[in-house]
């Protein structure tokens, strides 16, 4: 090791004196951690369709971006089911849409040189679905692309989705109207059933883009998505879902790239996250809400992406509440003056949950705007409550970094739990700042070099 910062000093003297036993079962139990991949992954199995085609523009859909097709659309997915499933093919132009509803069996396929654009009247998007809105069900607008308790279903590419967010839902946000947002936490938080949890037009709750709630076999796949309203991908209390080969640029409010909620083997691989938030980010219900559901999102695969702009490469929080295990991140690429870091951990005392085994190796990374790794267990200034959060078992391996002005951030409480973070085989380059540490349990470091950049000359 070479120019190690003072702040991780310590920890690795600490990790170089352990006895010999406990450094081979510390070993041992992470070597577990990521041979359990191959048996996740043999459960992950992207649906298959039968080889029939129902174009859109057989049901009365019309291209030129001018005339709804809505209705159109909705037929090609009833004749489509119907029938035991295909592919509903969106190709030839733009074509105009509200929301869109699969069934199962239905592969909605948009092809070169397609785009779907999603209509500029939010009336498109009622009735009211049963939704969730950052980590809390709730009756809302329905996502763009909506599936509810169906079964082997697809939306891919390599076309174009454009949610026209920053012409229709941005605003929501940004003229102060999302004030439903504490509105539907205090509703949450006393109790009061989903069902009267109603909101749409009025309400200031922006739907998701993409949003299969209750499915299983799920696969989203080699398309463009652009101009979402907010969070792109957002599988709910789902199962067998694959995210691959998905180009996401969209730089607007709360637009995170794809949000596993409550959801259990989850591949996301080989695709390109420029996002105006969380590039992945990991969740699993906000307050009371999560508690209540109590479902925890886990045996999630991340490899083979690239992050550009975001809050985070891959994030696992802040709506945790139901608690999150077992994330398997390798082989991917970040960098971006404005991404703000490679992982990132994020509770408070009133999400509360427990983090545990997050992995991360053999990444690379170029830029960074604040640090490697991210732990902020008071996120959104929250110093205190009733339900503490936990960390444990973090293990970074076999990361490098051009430009990072610190490694790490982690920031506990004197009653949250941080245990087991540990860094391996690291190089991280253009180091400026000390670590920021406080309350920040065990962590260790082995073979770790941090070069310190040269001074600024004034």
């Amino acid at each position: 090791m070479k120019n190690l910062s003072a702040s991780v000093f310590l920890s690795v003297t600490i990790a170089a004196c352990a006895p010999k036993a406990a450094l081979q079962a510390q070993a041992a139990a992470d070597a577990s951690g990521w041979d359990s991949v191959p048996a996740i992954l043999a459960r992950i199995k992207a649906p298959q369709f039968p080889a029939r085609d129902f174009p859109i523009t057989d049901f009365g859909a019309k291209p030129g971006g001018a005339t709804d097709c809505t209705d159109a659309i909705a037929q090609a997915i009833a004749a489509c089911h119907a029938v035991g499933g295909g592919r509903v093919v969106v190709a030839g132009g733009i074509f105009l849409t509200g929301a869109v509803h699969l069934l199962s069996n239905v592969d909605l396929h948009i092809a070169a040189g397609a785009t779907l654009q999603f209509s500029p009247d939010r009336a498109k998007f009622l009735p009211v679905v049963f939704t969730r809105f950052e980590g809390s069900e709730c009756m809302n607008y329905s996502p763009l692309i909506y599936a509810f308790g169906q079964e082997n279903i697809a939306v891919t590419g390599p076309g174009t989705l454009d949610g026209s967010g920053a012409q229709t839902w941005w605003g929501l946000r940004a003229t102060g109207a999302g004030g439903g947002t504490q509105k539907l936490i205090n509703e949450a938080d006393a109790g009061v059933p989903v069902a009267e949890r109603v909101f749409g037009d009025g309400g200031g709750l922006r739907p998701n883009f993409i949003q299969p709630y209750r499915c299983r076999n799920v696969l989203i796949a080699d398309v463009r998505i652009t101009n979402s309203p907010m969070w792109e991908i957002h599988p709910v209390l789902s199962t067998n879902i694959t995210v691959r080969g998905v180009s996401i640029s969209s730089h607007g409010p709360n637009n995170d790239g794809c949000d596993p909620e409550c959801s259990r083997d989850v591949l996301i691989e080989n695709c390109l996250f420029d996002t105006g938030d969380d590039c992945i980010a990991i969740k699993s219900g906000k307050n009371a809400d999560g508690r209540r559901v109590n479902v925890p999102s886990q045996d999630i695969i991340v490899r083979d992406c690239v992050m550009k702009d975001g809050h985070g490469g891959v994030v696992v929080g802040s709506e945790v509440s139901g608690s999150v295990s077992n994330v398997f991140a390798e082989n991917c690429k970040m960098d971006s003056p404005n991404l703000n870091c490679a992982l990132r951990l994020k509770s408070n005392a009133q999400r509360g949950g427990v983090i545990e085994n997050i992995f991360m190796r053999n990444v690379e990374i170029g830029s960074v705007r604040d640090q490697v790794l991210t732990i902020d267990l008071v996120y959104s200034s929250v110093n205190a409550g009733p339900f503490p959060p936990v960390v444990r078992n973090v293990v970074m391996q076999n990361l490098t970094a051009a430009n990072s002005p610190r490694v790490l951030s982690v920031i506990g409480t004197t009653n949250s739990t941080i245990a087991g973070v540990r860094l391996e085989d690291c190089a991280f380059h253009g180091v400026r700042q000390d670590d920021l540490l406080t309350n920040a349990g065990s962590i260790t470091t082995n073979h770790v070099t941090i070069d310190r950049a040269a001074p600024s000359m004034k």
